[in-house]
């Protein structure tokens, strides 16, 4: 075997990096649910004194505060031996809700490795693994994660994008949310449009309970109601715009799906379709974004569809090519691109 040294220590050079980057994740977790993050950002600190804040143990603080700062998620001054967060760290590390808020997204990794011994049979026997089986860290990490980019550019950017939307929720609209998770999308839109109506759908009864909650939290219980269902066979009709967020791909029946939501439109209805960023050749898939979604689609999304009937196994990285055969074959006679973000296809089907 011939060995290119120079091919072999750019490989390890990555390895390192990769594994880095795993275990830091874990100490993102933890500092998370601690509170570390909110409370470095108050100001620069020692470990002592941040210790006593967070009532933590100041030697384990020490070690975590290293990781952090080894990996460029803290500053430190050698100087005052005191930690920090920059203004560009705190955005993304302790200010829930920001549109850079990253934690969740380690969330949902975390509940990708408690996946292991159920996805190393999956891979051999080639069964699913539906979204109830997960550790619910999938549940909270994806709403904590999806609910900053859904704040910054739902109501800013998709539906303004839209052919005559926007007219229609001002005014008074009828919209469904399909496969809404812990409900942060509709939500969203109940707040920014409090003459229409809205109801979220999904079959994951755990998720469609939190939701019920998040809705009374946020005040929007007289326009808004969640309901346990599937996107083939969710009840209602007349309804001016159906949405699905990051979630078609999911579906064992997407094509049912689709044809569902043909139905249950007005004629003049749309249906809103957002799902993550993917070019429809592989190839142009290859990137740092690429990476991160075949990785979730591998361990969540590939597995969900095939937990089901059907089982398209369309994946994260599905591209506009597939979805429009999906969204035609369900009765659907116009399909645009509407707009995107780096990390999002938004999508928009007529009848």
């Amino acid at each position: 075997m011939a060995i290119n040294e120079d091919k072999l220590n750019a490989f390890m050079g990555r390895f390192v990096g990769d594994l880095g980057a795993v275990m830091h994740a874990a100490t993102i977790v933890v500092g998370d649910q601690l509170g570390l993050y909110k409370k470095l950002a108050e100001g620069p600190t020692d470990v002592e004194t941040l210790a006593k804040r967070t009532e933590t143990d100041a030697r384990y603080l020490r070690e975590w505060l290293s990781a952090q700062a080894a990996s460029g998620y803290v500053e430190y001054d050698p100087a005052t031996q005191r930690f920090s967060l920059s203004e560009e760290q705190a955005f993304a590390l302790a200010q829930e809700g920001s549109p850079a808020f990253i934690p969740g997204a380690f969330q949902v990794a975390v509940a990708q490795f408690k996946a292991i011994p159920k996805m190393t049979k999956a891979m051999q026997t080639g069964l699913g693994l539906g979204w109830h089986e997960h550790d619910s860290a999938l549940f909270h990490g994806t709403e904590r994660f999806f609910r900053p980019g859904y704040a910054a550019n739902l109501v800013s950017g998709w539906i303004p994008a839209l052919e005559g939307i926007e007219p229609k929720l001002k005014s008074g609209a009828k919209v469904a949310d399909i496969g809404c998770g812990h409900g942060a999308s509709t939500i969203i839109m109940a707040q920014a449009y409090p003459t229409s109506t809205f109801v979220g759908y999904d079959y994951h009864e755990p998720s469609i309970e939190q939701a019920r909650k998040a809705a009374k939290e946020a005040g929007v219980t007289d326009r808004v109601r969640f309901e346990t269902a599937r996107a083939q066979d969710f009840p209602g009709t007349d309804y001016d715009l159906v949405a699905i967020f990051d979630a078609l791909h999911d579906m064992g029946d997407p094509v049912g799906a689709a044809a569902h939501v043909r139905q249950s439109l007005k004629p003049d209805g749309t249906w809103l379709i957002v799902e993550p960023f993917a070019h429809d050749r592989l190839e142009d898939n290859l990137n740092p974004v690429g990476r991160v979604f075949y990785s979730a689609s591998t361990f969540i999304c590939t597995p969900a569809s095939r937990s089901q009937e059907v089982a398209a196994c369309l994946g994260a990285q599905a591209g506009e090519a597939r979805l429009r055969e999906v969204v035609t074959k369900g009765g659907f006679s116009r399909f645009r691109r509407a707009t995107e973000t780096p990390f999002n296809l938004v999508l928009e089907a007529r009848p």
